[in-house]
């Protein structure tokens, strides 16, 4: 049934996040069981789903109602992925990336701070992997390590609502890669300051850190599609 809900929801959440299906358009479960093939239930399911995500809501004698963007959980992975993958993906590349400013570099800091001795080894390891990854041109290699990378360094903050934000980066690294908004390399300057960052954090350079990861965001911007 999880496979029949990932039909039902991408083609949905896709056509809400991209606007085919705006705001104040009216879904039935009738035309869901028609169009996709499935059951009553896993239309149920599917629309129960995408109202968590605020994306539609549903009442008697009204049915399901697609909402405005307003509603939507932003943060939620799926939401990220859908709007990536649409016409507006410059625009979601935009606020994700100014969020990750606004965030990471706080949160690298914090890592140099309070990390425990594991996870500074740790991220270490993984800048230099990363290079060696990078400069093969393995880059599904190196969008795990990259993932690991931003994600210890969130956890180990101390800081609770910047570890909620983990599964946003890892969703916005693993969508500009796997939908082609990246370059096909990694460019020499992003290896060596996620190296930088690395390095600050192992030895609890706190201001060091956060520049690093500052410089290393503003790389990010330059290498995406135009603004």
């Amino acid at each position: 049934m999880e496979v029949l809900h990932s039909g039902v929801l991408d083609a949905i959440g896709r056509e809400i996040t991209g606007g085919e299906l705006p705001a104040g358009h009216v879904l039935t479960l009738d035309m869901l069981e028609e169009r996709f093939g499935v059951s009553r239930t896993v239309a149920r399911e599917s629309m129960r789903i995408l109202q968590s995500m605020g994306l539609v809501t549903s009442r008697r004698r009204v049915g399901i109602t697609v909402q405005p963007r307003e509603t939507w959980n932003v943060f939620d992975p799926r939401v990220i992925w859908w709007r990536l993958a649409g016409d507006g993906c410059e625009a979601q590349l935009r606020s994700l990336t100014e969020l990750r400013i606004a965030v990471e570099p706080l949160a690298a800091a914090a890592a140099a701070r309070n990390a425990s001795g594991d996870v500074r080894a740790r991220v270490v390891e993984l800048s230099k992997t990363m290079r060696v990854k990078g400069e093969a041109g393995e880059l599904g290699e190196f969008l795990e390590f990259d993932v690991e990378f931003h994600t210890a360094l969130l956890n180990a903050s101390g800081n609770e609502m910047f570890e909620a934000l983990a599964d946003v980066v890892a969703a916005v690294l693993r969508g500009r890669t796997q939908l082609g908004l990246m370059p096909h390399q990694p460019v020499p300057e992003a290896l060596a300051l996620h190296e930088r960052v690395a390095d600050a954090v192992a030895n609890a350079r706190s201001e060091d850190a956060e520049d690093a990861m500052r410089e290393l965001l503003a790389e990010v911007r330059r290498a995406m599609v135009p603004w």
